[in-house]
This record gives structure tokens, sequence and C-alpha cells, in this order.
């Protein structure tokens, strides 16, 4: 159904000669079809979890998502380079974790954090379900804690990570760099331990002025484009400061900046491929939503 697109559940069964698809009468009667549809579960009802601490808001999906995120290392290994950004399964039902983002297209929905590598490879993946204080510790936040559970198959390897700047904290990145995964991403100006002359008040007007801070391994980038452009990065060996311009006074492109346009779309990629093939009609089912976001994923 997500390579063969029609207007509703019925079509596919529709038997004029213009219309008509063999594979899906010849697999299933539609009566029955719609008949699993509609009392589909992946959990009995009664073993709901009592609410209290450890309630799991996922519950009535758990066992899929788990299946899925254990089988995706086991078939494919990963290029080297890998991104982390979140999506936005678009849904409007009720359902306690749903997300409003009002600067998106899809402003209701089920957000999912993923990583993914240059061929849009899911390679692992986990629902936003809401503040999460306990996956907190002293020195690392719940959304860092995040990335550090996506990342967790991949330490040791020498992979080079991607993140935009709801991530992007130097200190993640010097605890990530101790499992051997070099990262890249925009950040935050005001973000905590950035240094303190690092404000874009701090940046000369001047297009293609580039103000670069080291420290160890880490670099701080600002760059003056059509507006300001901040970067962390442990990959790439410092610039100069100093201002960069071509004949024509157009600023040119650190290669830092260039090297993290060429990669950070993977997860684009991936929702790309999810979107043009979902099978999914309109639904108040939240499992159902997921589920078929989910599956695309992995196929």
């Amino acid at each position: 159904m997500g390579h063969i697109v029609k207007d509703t559940l019925h079509d596919y069964w529709y038997r004029l000669k213009q219309m008509h698809t063999l594979f899906y009468g010849e697999t299933m009667t539609r009566d029955r079809f719609l008949h699993i549809l509609r009392f589909l579960h992946f959990v009995d009802n009664s073993r709901r979890p009592e609410p209290g601490g450890e309630y799991d808001r996922l519950w009535k999906i758990r066992t899929v998502f788990d299946t899925l995120n254990q089988a995706y290392p086991k078939f494919y290994n990963p290029s080297e380079h890998l991104a982390v950004d979140e999506v936005t399964v678009q849904f409007q039902g009720r359902v306690i974790f749903r997300q409003y983002i009002p600067k998106k297209r899809k402003r209701f929905g089920i957000k999912i954090y993923k990583l993914c590598d240059e061929s849009g490879y899911t390679y692992d993946m986990k629902v936003y379900l809401g503040r999460d204080s306990r996956s907190a510790a002293d020195d690392m936040t719940a959304t860092h804690a995040t990335v550090r559970h996506l990342t967790c198959r991949v330490e040791g390897l020498g992979h080079k990570l991607f993140m935009d700047n709801f991530f992007s904290w130097p200190r993640l990145f010097d605890n990530l760099l101790r499992q051997k995964i070099h990262s890249c991403g925009t950040v935050w100006p005001n973000r905590k331990d950035l240094p303190s002359d690092f404000g874009p008040k701090k940046l000369k007007p001047t297009k293609g002025d580039i103000r670069v801070r080291t420290r160890g391994n880490l670099t701080t980038l600002a760059w003056k484009d059509r507006r300001n452009v901040y970067l962390l990065t442990n990959m790439n060996p410092p610039p100069e400061d100093g201002n960069f311009c071509d004949d024509s006074k157009r600023a040119v492109k650190p290669q830092i900046v260039a090297r993290y346009n060429r990669h950070m779309g993977y997860v684009d990629i991936s929702d790309r491929m999810v979107n043009s093939y979902s099978m999914c009609r309109r639904t108040f089912k939240w499992t159902v939503k997921l589920l078929d976001s989910v599956i695309f994923m992995w196929g």
C-alpha cells in the first residue's frame, strides 16, 4: 500500500478494470483486513502496568520498538558518518506525549530521536515520552543522555557524529570523544561551558569574519555570512581568525561548515523515505500511526 497509493482503503479491493489490483484480493478479503485493523493490538490490555515511578508510556507498542532496535545492528553496519536528529510523526489524536511545535510544518505529532547514516538507514531510535528527569545525571541533561543512549552501539569504532544546536554541548562532545566518537554540530552561543567572548555582539559585522576558540581537541567557531553561524567540533583542525572573502566579496565557507552541511541531512533522508511509502490513513490510534512510521524506517 505504500507503493500503490489510493484514496481509501476500500479502493484497494475495487473491481473496476481501470482501478483493480489483483494482489490485495488474492492475499486477503477486504472485510477480513478491516476487521483485523479495527482490533489491532500489540500487547494484551490486561497486562497494563500500574501507574507509578516505573510506568512506561510506550507499553502498548514497546515490544515492537525493542524488536526493531535489536534488529537494526544485526543486519547492517553503518557508514563512518552518522547524524542524530529528531523527526515528528504527524498525529492529532489524544496521547499524553504528543508534541506541539508551532514553527514546523507538522505542528502536532509524536517526536522520535533517530540515529541515521548516509544512506538514510535508521540504526537506532527513541520516542520522546515527555520530560524524563531519571535519565539526567550530574554532568549530563536528559537530552544529552538521549544522544549517549543512541550512540551506545557505535562506541569505540571511530564514527563521526553530526547534530544540531538542540544537542550540541562541550561536555557531551568530551564524553563522546572518550568513546572514540568525534562530533560536530551547530551550537547556541550562550550554551554553558562556551567561551565568554563568543556571543553575537563579539563578532564583527563584516561578511566573512571568523572567530575561533580552542580548548584541547575542541574547537568553537563563529562565522559571519548572511547571519551568524556558530559551530562546535573536535574533528577538523581549527581555522585561523580573520576575514575570508573571494574576489566578489562573498564569504568563503570554512571547511567545518561545508562538512557539517554535507553530512547533517541523513535523518531528513530517512524521514523523506518514510513519508514517500507510508500507507497509514486517518486514525485516532497512535499505536497504528507510530507503527506505520517505524516499519517503513526498517523497510
